[in-house]
């Protein structure tokens, strides 16, 4: 074999790893198909309201406990049992 064939395939190497390299970056990037999301895209902010389905469940006022009932502070590994 002669030394152009070996210089031939000792650059087939890095120039296909190169290719590689831009190939997942160009698939996994898509820079020239993303859009600017700020610019391209309206955004509508419409009035807060509640509608007869949503309705109040309960009030806590006054908590004293600094502390929530059944917390695995001490064994934080501890699996949670089902109510």
């Amino acid at each position: 074999m002669d030394s152009d064939g070996v210089l031939f395939l000792l650059a087939l190497g890095p120039v296909g790893a190169v290719g590689f390299y831009w190939a997942m970056y160009r698939h996994y990037r898509n820079t020239d198909k993303s859009h600017a999301f700020e610019h391209e895209t309206a955004v509508e902010v419409l009035a807060l309201t509640g509608n007869e389905a949503d309705r109040k469940v309960d009030e806590l006022r006054g908590v004293r406990s600094a502390r929530i009932q059944g917390e695995n502070l001490g064994n934080h590994r501890q699996r949670l049992r089902p109510m």
